[in-house]
């Protein structure tokens, strides 16, 4: 087992003496973990993210209980993510315009395989897919492979790639029935954070599969980058 720092031991005993929060008072008891560190211990020298796991009732083995989807979150995420968008003809004018960081088709499809990771989301025009569809053993299990669910594959690019550029996520559960989404920064205020993760939770709520029995959501628990989780009653 890899040795905790003194600032995570630090950390792991605070957050210890925390029971399951309310919302608010857990935002609030994440942003104050580091105040009041012992002599000599130094805090994260970043803005940490801040980022949500929730425990869900599904079994994500059923084709019809996977969950996933996209959101804007109302206060963003604080960071202008990098864009690439696969297109042709017009389209290419259209995501440059919008604010794409990289637009190709070929020629950038090659680039990844060669190893190129330098981007957060991947988008693409419907008549690329033939191009980008290769791409899925690269793309797929970072999660960034284009998709309509997710929004990556669409006729409208400009706004496709507004939206994302503007901080928008995607998550879906994985094979432990775990969702994990970043809702902001830990710079933000508790009212940013609190209604962040209130539109995601409402989201993910809506997603609820028809033949998912029992409690749905059955664990919320927020944390920082290089912090240990805070539970948040749900």
């Amino acid at each position: 087992m890899a040795r905790r720092s003194k600032r995570m031991q630090a950390l792991l005993k605070k957050a210890a003496g925390y029971n399951v929060l309310e919302l608010a008072a857990a935002v609030e008891a994440l942003q104050s973990l580091e105040k009041g560190l012992p002599k000599g211990v130094k805090a994260c020298a970043f803005d940490q993210a801040v980022e949500v796991a929730l425990r869900l009732g599904v079994d994500p083995k059923q084709a019809d209980q996977m969950v996933r989807g996209s959101i804007v979150l109302p206060h963003g995420i604080g960071k202008t993510q990098r864009v690439v968008v696969f297109a042709q003809g017009d389209n290419v004018a259209v995501a440059e315009a919008a604010g794409a960081d990289v637009v190709g088709g070929k020629e950038l499809a090659d680039r990844i395989k060669d190893g190129w990771l330098e981007f957060d989301v991947a988008i693409a025009a419907p008549d690329m897919m033939g191009v980008v569809g290769p791409l899925g053993r690269v793309l797929g299990p970072r999660g960034m492979m284009p998709s309509p669910r997710a929004g990556t594959v669409t006729t409208d690019i400009a706004t496709a790639v507004r939206e994302y550029r503007a901080g928008k996520v995607e998550f879906r559960v994985d094979s432990s029935s775990n969702v994990h989404c970043v809702v902001g920064r830990m710079s933000f205020t508790q009212q940013q954070l609190s209604e962040n993760t209130q539109a995601l939770l409402k989201l993910v709520q809506g997603l609820r599969p028809s033949t998912s029995k029992g409690v749905y959501l059955r664990g919320l628990s927020i944390s920082g980058t290089m912090t240990p989780g805070i539970s948040v009653a749900v």
